[in-house]
């Protein structure tokens, strides 16, 4: 018998459609973000990946539907998933005039909730601490730190007021191999400790299979493949079995 749990649906698409002029990016898009797992969501460059996302989020109009914990998203009600959600965007994103600190307590410090700037800094310093960073960064600016470093503190700033909902861009972006097998780690590590459902849109099957339970293959404006990471591996979908067999482990 399949555990309610498992069942409960955090974000749903429906019918989801995006047209730009006469190009369709994709065509009656219909995900399950299940409650408390992690969602892939990879396809070759052009196939809507950051589109997609950026629909999500209320950034693009788009036709179809698409549903937080059972509720259509319109303007009135999309503050309800901003207050809930983290966001690792492709780059880090950081905001350049901010100190670090300040980076990492802006959602903290600007939102409904009353907290202190101690207690602002001493929620920081310890989010640092969860991303392998310490207190010694705390003053120092973005452009101070090398990539790895900025993208663990964009990490500890999307998951500073202990969101429900993660969405990742493109999370290695950039970075060397060394310092994105660290990142995937890390990153996989505070997903699965927190219960945190969260989609990942990357071209890079690592990330997919550290972070992922579960993987959507976007091709022609659909989902080509879905399934889990393990039967990823096994499948005989062709397009999907090229795209993984530069970097497929033997």
């Amino acid at each position: 018998m399949t555990d309610a749990f498992e069942e409960r649906i955090t974000l749903e698409t429906k019918d989801l459609s995006k047209r730009f002029d006469q190009k369709t990016i994709f065509n009656k898009l219909n995900l399950k973000i299940r409650y408390g797992k992690s969602i892939g969501i990879m396809g070759p460059s052009g196939t809507g990946k950051s589109v997609l996302l950026k629909c999500i989020l209320g950034l693009m109009d788009y036709d179809g539907e698409i549903l937080y914990k059972g509720k259509v998203l319109v303007k009135r009600n999309r503050k309800k998933v901003f207050d809930s959600f983290g966001m690792l965007f492709q780059g880090g994103a950081l905001f350049d005039s901010l100190t670090i600190w300040q980076n990492i307590a802006f959602k903290l410090l600007n939102n409904e909730k009353k907290i202190s700037k101690k207690d602002a800094l001493k929620t920081v310093i310890g989010l640092l601490h969860s991303v392998g960073l310490n207190e010694n960064v705390c003053n120092l600016m973005p452009e101070e730190l090398s990539g790895g470093m900025q993208k663990r503190v964009a990490l500890a700033r999307a998951i500073a007021d202990k969101p429900s909902l993660l969405f990742f861009d493109e999370p290695t972006t950039g970075l060397d191999p060394s310092t994105s097998f660290s990142i995937n780690q890390l990153i996989s590590s505070i997903v699965k400790k927190e219960g945190i459902t969260s989609l990942v849109i990357s071209h890079d099957p690592e990330s997919i299979r550290k972070i992922c339970d579960e993987v959507i293959f976007i091709e022609n404006g659909s989902i080509g493949w879905q399934g889990s990471v393990s039967e990823m591996e096994k499948s005989n979908h062709k397009l999907l079995e090229d795209y993984l067999s530069p970097k497929k482990i033997t």
